[in-house]
């Protein structure tokens, strides 16, 4: 890709357009195609797969790909939740870095990997590089970007440069989830799922079929419902079998700006059977969390900003928190500076009613 100085530029001019995504009122989708355009000539990657997540879990919830036709995308599923595999989107986040190679995490020796033998290798991939885009202590999606084998591994300044550019699509992404204007209709009743173990539709109830369309992925897959109810589904199908799993339910946000709770749960005979999923609409206080994290506010500015909306004064936050008026009162500045709001009844519109975008 030329001279050194020249692969420089090139990598600074990048992450700058990477980071000015964040104040372009995009959607997810578009921060993706943006980044696709922005990082493939400094990453030199040949194909990639895009994902929202719940910020709260980090459980992913959607897809979308310009690149590959996801055929087997039911197995990726089913490999993210059950294998203990090798540079997982959950390990990564909690390594210390925010993008992470195959080639590297295995000595140079990838087909230690499940998911390179199984999926990576037979599509015709040599390396992979997964990123994180954690913001506000959320995170918001992450990427999985693939080269072909006659470009070698990764180099150390790409595993760098998706380092550097993850951080800002976090941010990029936690904007996309200001809240909305209040939408004018109601919330529609909840919606119940019975799946059979491939994750296709055995029964359902309520308004399903609507609402399964507003949660369609981005780009078509192998699965027959959308990746946040398989991902509820395959959570509940691990809890079945007494392995771990991360907090549940599984959030996700809808076309039309609206936060549902996958709540997945097993049926008779565990694990190889059915599963039902119900997705319920958030209430005001399930989504207030989300909403604060997406303005950017950090763990205490948090606390301090949900007691103020619930109906605290200054000393009630004080005594609770245990921290003095004035320190609350700098924190109160903060909330304030970050939400673009002047008083505490406008915190409360803000955050209650929503006024943001994407």
């Amino acid at each position: 890709m030329g001279s050194p100085g020249a692969r420089g530029a090139a990598a600074r001019s990048a992450i700058e357009g990477v980071r000015e995504l964040a104040g372009e009122e995009l959607t997810a989708a578009q921060v993706f195609r943006r980044a696709d355009e922005l990082l493939r000539p400094v990453l030199e990657f040949d194909a990639v797969c895009w994902h929202t997540a719940d910020p709260a879990t980090g459980l992913v919830n959607s897809v979308q790909s310009e690149d590959l036709s996801l055929a087997a995308y039911d197995h990726a599923v089913r490999l993210e939740v059950w294998e203990d595999d090798l540079a997982t989107f959950p390990k990564i986040r909690h390594s210390g870095v925010q993008a992470e190679t195959l080639s590297r995490v295995t000595g140079g020796r990838p087909q230690e990997s499940v998911r390179y033998r199984e999926q990576i290798a037979p599509a015709g991939f040599g390396d992979e590089l997964r990123a994180v885009f954690d913001s506000a202590g959320g995170m918001w999606g992450c990427a999985a970007f693939m080269r072909a084998p006659d470009r070698g591994p990764y180099l150390g300044r790409q595993r760098r440069l998706a380092d550097a550019a993850a951080r800002h699509l976090g941010n990029a992404l936690r904007a996309c989830h200001l809240p909305a204007a209040a939408p004018d209709a109601a919330d529609p009743a909840p919606a119940v799922l019975v799946l059979d173990r491939a994750n296709r539709l055995r029964a359902v109830s309520g308004p399903a079929e609507e609402l399964l369309a507003r949660l369609a992925d981005p780009t078509p897959t192998a699965l027959a419902v959308p990746t946040s109810v398989a991902m509820a589904a395959e959570q509940a199908r691990r809890a079945a079998h007494g392995l771990p799993v991360r907090q549940m339910p599984v959030r996700v946000r809808t076309r039309d700006d609206r936060w549902y709770l996958l709540h997945g749960s097993a049926l008779r005979g565990g694990a190889a059977e059915e599963v039902t999923v119900v997705l319920t609409p958030a209430s005001p206080a399930e989504v207030m969390p989300l909403h604060l994290a997406a303005y950017g506010l950090t763990a205490r500015e948090q606390e301090v900003a949900l007691l103020l909306v619930r109906g605290s004064d200054t000393r009630d936050v004080a005594r609770l928190l245990v921290m003095t008026p004035y320190t609350v009162q700098d924190h109160l500045k903060s909330v304030f500076t970050k939400t673009g709001v002047g008083s505490r009844q406008e915190l409360v519109a803000r955050i209650m009613l929503g006024s943001g975008r994407c």
